[in-house]
Formats: C-alpha cells, sequence, structure tokens
C-alpha cells in the first residue's frame, strides 16, 4: 500500500493531528516516514527584513543583518529541536523516520520532495483559512492537492475564521438570497 509517507509539518500548534495521523497509518502499513518543515522567508515567525532598507548608515545596517542572521538561526535551531522530537516519536513506535528543514516555497518545495523521495503518500494539514485571507495568503494544502504526483491526505485543522472573514461570508450569503 504505503511505502514511503511525507508529513509536512508546519507549526508546533498545528501539526500534532497531522502527525498523529501519520504515525497511525506508517504503524499499520509498516511505512518510513519523512518530516518536512519548509522555511519561507516570507514566513509569519520570521522579522521582516524589507522594515531595514539598506540606504540606512552602512554600520547600522550591518548590525540590522546580523540580528536579521542571528533570529533566523534561532528559529531553525528551534525547528530542528522540535522535528527530532516528532522523529522520535516516531521510532519510539519502531517506525523508521527521518526530518529535512528545507528553504523556499512551501507549496513546491513538499511536492518536489515528494516526488525526489518517491514518496507515495503526502499527509498534510489544513488551516481553515476561508475568504480574502486564502486568497491572498494562498493554500499550501491546496497546492499539494493539485500538483504533487502522489496521494494527498489532507488532516483538517479546525476553521479559524475571523470576526471579518465571518461578516463577510454572511454578507455574501445575504446577497445570493
Amino acid at each position: 500500500m504505503f511505502n514511503k509517507i511525507l508529513v509536512a509539518v508546519d507549526t508546533h500548534d498545528t501539526c500534532q493531528p497531522v502527525v498523529d495521523k501519520a504515525l497511525s497509518l506508517a504503524q499499520l502499513t509498516a511505512s518510513n516516514l519523512m518530516l518536512v518543515n519548509v522555511i519561507s522567508p516570507f514566513d509569519e515567525q520570521y522579522p521582516p527584513i524589507y522594515a531595514y532598507p539598506n540606504t540606512v548608515i552602512p554600520t547600522l545596517y550591518g548590525e540590522v543583518m546580523k540580528e536579521y542572521i542571528q533570529q533566523s538561526e534561532k528559529i531553525k535551531q528551534d525547528k530542528i529541536k522540535f522535528l527530532k522530537k516528532l522523529c522520535q516519536q516516531a521510532i519510539d513506535l519502531d517506525i523508521n523516520a527521518e526530518f529535512r528543514i528545507l528553504f523556499g516555497d512551501p507549496s513546491r518545495v513538499i511536492c518536489e520532495i515528494g516526488q525526489t523521495w518517491n514518496a507515495d503518500l503526502i499527509i498534510i494539514g489544513r488551516r481553515g483559512r476561508t475568504g480574502l485571507s486564502e486568497l491572498f495568503l494562498g493554500s499550501v494544502s491546496n497546492y499539494v492537492l493539485h500538483h504533487a504526483l502522489c496521494s494527498v491526505l489532507i488532516v483538517q485543522q479546525s476553521v479559524k475564521a475571523n470576526s471579518q472573514e465571518l461578516q463577510q461570508i454572511q454578507t455574501a450569503n445575504s446577497l445570493q438570497v
């Protein structure tokens, strides 16, 4: 059935249901797991580099860049520590597991690593963005679903629509009546 399962891991808050599904399925099918986290420079966890134009005093700009690099490295080390913990959960269940941290556009990188690793299945979470936030921020799970060369299992997270999105949905529904 499945020999290689790629698990796209996002953040500490949202990935545990995805990992739980992957662990259950890997145990049932004796599959290998690869836990993948893709670091994007546009991720909300990263400090906004565009806020520091290079027109400021060169020494100050150098200090700002040094601070940015240190913060980025800390985020990367935190992710490595977290992925090691998740990988250990799998190993404790006698599942062959490894992890990778990759850089780039998460949507594309997940599909590419799935293809190069010859994954049989990609398991990914869906945050439940709707309306304008999905339009502007995009949907990694939607892209993977339509572009991956293997099967995709999407684990739905709880929908966290804000009040503005709810108001837009209600307005759209009232216009349809």
